[in-house]
């Protein structure tokens, strides 16, 4: 069978993904490029008996060498193993959007343009003549809908003509006579060195005339470097004199000046824009007053929905694990191995698999807001808080978002900003952002405390982390990273009715990865809190004498004063290192998730208070984050000493903020 494979490129939010999730369906898996931390997805499809392989290549607004996913992007673009680059673009955003598309022009990439969001576009009455279009770029442009699968068809006929007949896309560029004929003397001299030739020798020019240092360290070792970087030099002062320009500003003039020709020809639309729907919508989203309140109540309602409709389902797993437990227990009797499956195995990834129906409503509704367009707003708006309260803003509260998912991808994140300053701060402040992985943890307290305010209890947890992450970063802006963080303008995606696909696909893949977690490290972390609960031999499972009761007794004590000084909860938070859902694990190894009868609720009234709950949960929230948040920062950084920081910066903040509310609920008489 023949095999096509597929680059997916565009700027973030133009319906790439949309697109990629159309064509792979669930036929796709992600994982990361070789040699970096950035994520990779790819999915495969068959279509007129052709195997295509789709990559979907990070979101990018230009292709120069400022971050790794414009390198990982450029380098696929002109990697020989792909075969065609379906450009996506959004149609109402043609100018920003062509900008990506002349740089991969420059490269001769075997181009397809999908021009995507057409009916935003003509809301906005912009009517695009492809034909024309496509004739004057030189490459196809195909009209497409990613949502609806709206000219798929024709996308994927253009695709496969492509393949066939390869087109060097930079045939049709055209930068004005002054630049090339200058880029024409650079080209004379780069194609002397054959080594050189592995990309178009326009690109490598149009390169050294804008100062990329990956380029300029392949040319540097060429063996006419002297030459080229000498004729390079001369250009870049011609181009001055003549310009009154740097070299840099020179060539996003003349992509801007062909992007502007091209739209002028082949684009009609009113002399005066009319405002949009997100436009409008934006009136009162993104107020200044208004934006913080309605971001409040969206995440309030999140909530409440997620714990009203999630509560009755959470009951039927319970009941199901309880009887499973009953049911083997019976049938293997008393023994060491019944203990291990009804205690460890059933009660440690039981009692986290029974708050599945509530991770699954809060990552569809999370999906929801971020393939609607709301969650860049709800970014821009936190952003201004964030910013005149610490100094924060633009790229680093959208890590901080992500981290409402996942503190590992949020620290991925955090590589697309400019300043490795604002970078590190972002990192440490990560991890207060109440990941997933801590609502097995919430769900558990809340449903034997505060049965009536579930919603209410959790909402609170997440605005203490958001306001603890701003509180700690405004101190650490003042003694560890001091300096002047710089301006950036957030982009604000068109919004738009997501797709039913696209939100199931989103929300399957994070549910998957819930499950996996369930089956591998808190499968393992479950069996060895059994064994050292079991052990030495003799004593009574999960009892104060066991080698889990010994380690908990010795460290109770730390824990006294804000709450929690028994052994059990103790020992839960060392487990919660390796990852957070083994607190809940622990808990209902030892208690028996199993037992007929609420026996987890009642056991953990026998250790809690409210108030002492409301402070363990805090606690969870603020203190060291998993072993995989570590890692990366290990990873980010090249050092141990940020992921060390991390974990002090956590830890004590934890300790602080569970003291103050513990004690001052016990002044206020809430104990």
């Amino acid at each position: 069978m023949e095999n096509i494979t597929i680059g997916l490129a565009g700027n973030p939010n133009v319906g790439k993904t949309t697109l990629f999730n159309q064509l792979t369906g669930l036929r796709q898996h992600v994982g990361n490029w070789p040699g970096k931390t950035v994520e990779k997805a790819e999915g495969h499809f068959n279509y007129d008996d052709i195997d295509m392989e789709v990559i979907d290549l990070p979101g990018n607004y230009a292709l120069s060498a400022h971050s790794i996913e414009e390198i990982i992007s450029r380098d696929f673009i002109v990697d020989e193993s792909s075969d065609v680059i379906v450009n996506v673009i959004d149609a109402a955003n043609l100018e920003r959007n062509l900008y990506l598309t002349v740089q991969m022009m420059e490269l001769g990439a075997n181009l397809v343009i999908a021009l995507n969001m057409n009916k935003f576009a003509k809301r906005k009455d912009h009517f695009i003549n492809t034909k024309l279009m496509e004739e004057l770029l030189g490459i196809p442009v195909v009209e497409i809908e990613a949502n609806d699968k709206t000219g798929t068809e024709d996308l994927l006929k253009a695709v496969e003509k492509a393949a066939k007949n390869p087109i060097n896309s930079n045939k049709k560029l055209v930068y004005g006579d002054e630049l090339k004929e200058h880029l024409g003397e650079l080209e004379e001299v780069i194609e002397e060195d054959k080594n050189l030739l592995d990309v178009p020798s326009m690109w490598t020019a149009i390169k050294l005339l804008e100062n990329d240092n990956i380029v300029l360290e392949k040319v540097n070792n060429s063996n006419i470097s002297n030459k080229i970087i000498n004729k390079t030099e001369n250009v870049k002062k011609h181009l001055k004199t003549v310009f009154d320009e740097d070299s840099e500003e020179i060539i996003a003039n003349a992509r801007y000046a062909f992007i502007d020709g091209l739209i002028a020809e082949s684009v009609e639309k009113p002399e005066i824009e009319k405002p949009s729907f997100s436009d409008k919508i934006d009136k009162y989203l993104t107020n200044r007053i208004l934006g913080l309140p309605i971001f409040l109540v969206i995440m309030y309602l999140m909530f409440m929905i997620t714990f009203e409709v999630g509560a009755p389902f959470q009951g039927l797993l319970e009941e199901g694990f309880a009887i499973l437990g009953e049911s083997v227990a019976g049938f293997l009797g008393d023994s060491w191995f019944s203990s291990l499956v009804v205690d460890g195995i059933i009660g440690g990834v039981g009692g986290v698999l029974v708050f599945l129906p509530i991770i699954i409503l809060m990552f569809l509704m999370i999906s929801l807001l971020e393939d609607s367009g709301y969650l860049a707003r709800a970014a821009f708006v936190m952003d201004k808080v964030m910013h005149k309260l610490v100094g924060l803003h633009g790229k680093a509260f959208i890590p901080m978002i992500l981290g409402f998912g996942c503190g590992v991808p949020g620290i991925m994140a955090t590589r697309t900003m400019e300043h490795e300053r604002d970078r590190l701060l972002t990192m440490m402040i990560l991890p207060f952002m109440s990941c997933t992985a801590r609502l097995p943890v919430y769900a558990l307290f809340v449903a034997a405390f505060f049965s009536a305010y579930q919603g209410q209890v959790i909402f609170s947890l997440y605005l203490i982390g958001i306001a603890v992450a701003i509180l700690v970063a405004a101190i650490l802006k003042r003694t560890m990273f001091k300096g002047m963080t710089a301006p950036f303008v957030m982009e604000l995606p068109s919004y738009k009715i997501p797709s039913l696909k696209g939100v199931l696909l989103h929300t399957w893949e994070k549910t998957y990865g819930f499950i996996r977690k369930a089956g591998t490290i808190i499968l393992v972390a479950s069996i060895v809190i059994w064994i050292l609960s079991s052990f030495p031999m003799g004593v009574e499972y999960g009892s104060q004498e066991s080698v889990t009761g010994q380690i908990g007794t010795i460290i109770a004590p730390i824990f006294e004063p804000v709450g929690f000084g028994e052994w059990q909860p103790a020992v839960s938070l060392i487990f919660g290192v390796v990852a957070k859902e083994v607190v809940v694990s622990t808990f209902s190894s030892l208690f028996g998730v199993a037992e007929e009868g609420a026996g987890i609720t009642t056991a953990m009234h026998e250790l809690f208070t409210p108030l002492s709950a409301f402070s363990f949960m805090i606690f969870v929230l603020l203190y060291v984050p998993c072993f995989a948040a570590v890692g990366t920062v290990k990873q980010e950084t090249n050092s141990w000493k940020w992921p060390l920081t991390m974990i002090l910066v956590t830890t004590v903040t934890a300790y602080i903020v569970s003291f103050i509310v513990y004690q001052g609920g016990t002044l206020l008489g809430f104990a």
